[in-house]
């Protein structure tokens, strides 16, 4: 068998929080019934998946790149470290990593192929698309329970209606990310969280 892992990220359009990717290797033999891009998924049906493929998989790693690392970097050269991470953070390098978009993270250290909406065509990238998106929203959850009057919990940190008006109302936490632009003007009014 070659071991092949799969790629994803989740959180590179949310104004707040850290963005993650995930990379699986599966085994020739699996029973994810369902396993699509998680975007296409119900929360709950991510949730019991994301449980599956943990236990199924040959190796699995799920890593972040932090709000500062996204406001020094850029959210793509954050979103390639996290991808990184991941890969390097399985027990052992795989020896194909199939990525979800259209860049191949650098300095990876085995052969890659990046597949244009490759969460809906390989399964391993489907299974890390899953990982990222359920570990991106348990941050996201966190997040509302520290601070609920922004809302985390239902637009999951991303430049919606209520999350624009709660960052007029409250100010920018420490966990926004100040190189995007509605952040950074709130920033630029003065108004931080207090």
């Amino acid at each position: 068998m070659i071991w092949q892992a799969g790629v994803d990220e989740a959180g590179r359009g949310p104004l707040v929080g850290s963005v993650f990717a995930a990379a699986v290797v599966l085994p020739d033999e699996y029973d994810l019934p369902g396993l699509t891009d998680s975007k296409k998924l119900s929360e709950r049906r991510r949730d019991e998946l994301a449980v599956l493929i943990k236990q199924q998989a040959l190796a699995w790693c799920v890593a972040a790149a932090s709000v500062e690392e996204i406001d020094r970097l850029n959210i793509l050269h954050a979103t390639m470290l996290a991808m990184r991470r991941a890969v390097h953070g399985l027990e052992r390098l795989p020896e194909k990593a199939w990525i979800d978009g259209n860049r191949v993270p650098p300095d990876l250290g085995c052969e890659a192929e990046a597949v244009v909406k490759g969460d809906s065509k390989i399964i391993q990238i489907s299974a890390a698309s899953v990982l990222a998106k359920t570990a991106r929203d348990a941050e996201m959850y966190a997040l509302a329970e520290r601070y609920p009057q922004y809302g985390f919990e239902r637009h999951k940190g991303y430049g919606t209606a209520e999350h624009l008006a709660a960052l007029q109302r409250h100010g920018a936490l420490p966990e926004h990310r100040r190189s995007f632009a509605p952040v950074r003007a709130i920033l630029a009014q003065g108004q931080l969280f207090e």
